[in-house]
């Protein structure tokens, strides 16, 4: 569910490569500058990052690569991709021969909250679709006061919550959806969803079946 923009506080980060302030990138930060100026935006704020980060303990950008790593945690929970356009590639010194793993950063990335929340990161991809959300499109969304909704599918979380299902049986504690199968992450409850919305254990359920189908040979 997209959250409320009239009741919820939005902050945008922009993470652009320095110093490359140049068209396209400086036209899309100074869209994002007009979102906060005319309300689309509560709070923006400009991160720059180098265009390649190397993938060792000791790197001095550490932060750019636990926001990667946020923006992975973000896009497996939706089912998406941010790679590309992060991708990563060996990099070899031409005087002493050693290789190193190094991250390119694309030139921007926009990640977007709703209060405390990560709500979207652009561009990302749903490779399922072969369909990318591009940083021009979620810049385009905000101006016109919309959040923009992320490609893929919901959070398996979210999904579950939407479905109409009450909490675990046995704990309270908040159903996965796994495909029609609901899960409890806290007491390991399984269990399915009847025609009219009731939960049922997967035992149960499995005897269910097997009355029926017992019933079913018999006539």
């Amino acid at each position: 569910m997209t959250p409320d923009t009239q009741s919820t506080e939005i902050t945008a980060v922009c993470h652009v490569r320095a110093p490359l302030l140049l068209e396209p990138v400086d036209r899309q930060v100074e869209t994002l500058r007009a979102c906060e100026s005319e309300g689309a935006v509560d709070d923006l704020l400009l991160r720059s990052w180098p265009k390649e980060v190397t993938l060792t303990d000791d790197t001095p950008y550490q932060e750019a690569l636990e926001s990667v790593e946020r923006f992975d945690g973000w896009a497996d929970r939706q089912g998406v991709s941010i790679r590309p356009p992060f991708r990563e590639r060996t990099a070899t010194n031409q005087i002493s021969g050693e290789t190193t793993d190094v991250l390119i950063m694309p030139m921007l990335c926009l990640e977007l909250y709703a209060d405390d929340e990560l709500v979207g990161v652009f561009p990302h991809t749903d490779e399922n679709a072969d369909e990318t959300y591009t940083t021009d499109e979620a810049i385009a969304a905000l101006r016109t006061g919309e959040l923009p909704t992320p490609l893929g599918g919901e959070p398996e979380e979210t999904a579950a919550a939407d479905s109409g299902t009450d909490g675990c049986p046995d704990c309270g504690a908040s159903l996965i959806d796994g495909q029609g199968l609901f899960a409890c992450p806290e007491c390991g409850w399984l269990g399915t969803v009847t025609e009219t919305g009731q939960l049922v254990a997967r035992e149960e359920a499995s005897r269910t079946t097997e009355h029926e189908t017992a019933a079913a040979k018999s006539q």
